[in-house]
């Protein structure tokens, strides 16, 4: 384990250990009813394309699984779904809230998405959300290609920022002077979820997503306003964001905050 990985576990371990509470509360499942759907919104898009590819009955990866959301949404949609973190508070704490909803075709394990303990070719799909940002990213990628069957999904979302844009959020005007006179503003609470390694992707981090898939996938970008100058869940901004932003790729890769990838992998 190294050290981003051991300070990670440290950070995540203080952090379930905070929502505990968590155990006992039923994981909203929205984002998979029926019903009219957000196509401005990055989680609900990443959601659009895994029900799109019917995952009941196949087998599943989310990798940095957190307090479990994603997991028990997918085992709900029958998939087979095996769910990993590092953090072993985290895994305790989805497998008793999984419990705790009667769910039992969910299987957790400790280990980093970096060295995954599973065989060559097991899953049908993966589903990487807000987990490339923290950890190694080329050995990641790596493991995600070696557990996925030939003809598997990669559905991806994640934060993103371009490396020009990124030069702007670490100006000494931005950390110094409006971060903190914003943070509570966007997001509701001076101590964000935010760990000290974590950085959004850049567009160098996203081609190396995009070279283990067929040609062919699927991208569309969020968050120009949003998450911001104003809160993510302003939906008038959240609209305007996806609409401006996929106007035009090349403006989308330059200005977003985040993006969705929906493809084949490559093998």
């Amino acid at each position: 384990m190294d050290e981003r990985q051991k300070r990670e576990l440290e950070y995540h371990r203080q952090f379930a250990e905070l929502h505990r509470d968590k155990i006992e509360k039923a994981v909203d499942l929205d984002v998979i009813s029926p019903g009219p759907r957000r196509k401005w919104n990055a989680y609900w898009s990443s959601y659009d394309a895994i029900m799109e590819k019917n995952v009941a009955g196949k087998n599943v990866l989310v990798p940095g699984c957190g307090f479990g959301e994603d997991a028990i949404r997918l085992a709900k949609l029958g998939a087979r779904v095996y769910a990993s973190d590092l953090s072993p508070e985290l895994i305790e704490i989805s497998r008793q809230r999984a419990n705790h909803m009667g769910i039992a075709n969910i299987a957790f394990d400790v280990m980093p998405a970096e060295a995954l303990s599973y065989e060559d070719d097991s899953f049908d799909l993966i589903y990487f959300n807000d987990i490339l940002h923290h950890v190694n990213i080329p050995k990641t990628l790596l493991e995600a290609k070696r557990v996925l069957k030939r003809g598997g999904t990669v559905v991806a979302n994640e934060l993103y920022t371009h490396s020009s844009l990124q030069k702007i959020r670490e100006s000494k005007f931005v950390t110094g002077f409006l971060y903190k006179r914003m943070v509570i503003f966007i997001y509701g609470t001076k101590t964000p979820y935010i760990t000290e390694d974590e950085r959004k992707i850049n567009e160098n981090e996203l081609n190396l997503l995009f070279s283990i898939l067929i040609p062919g996938f699927k991208l569309d970008y969020f968050m120009l306003f949003c998450g911001r100058i104003v809160p993510s869940y302003w939906t008038s901004y959240a609209k305007l964001d996806h609409f401006i932003l996929n106007i035009s790729k090349r403006f989308g890769n330059l200005l977003a905050g985040r993006a969705v990838i929906v493809g084949t992998i490559d093998k």
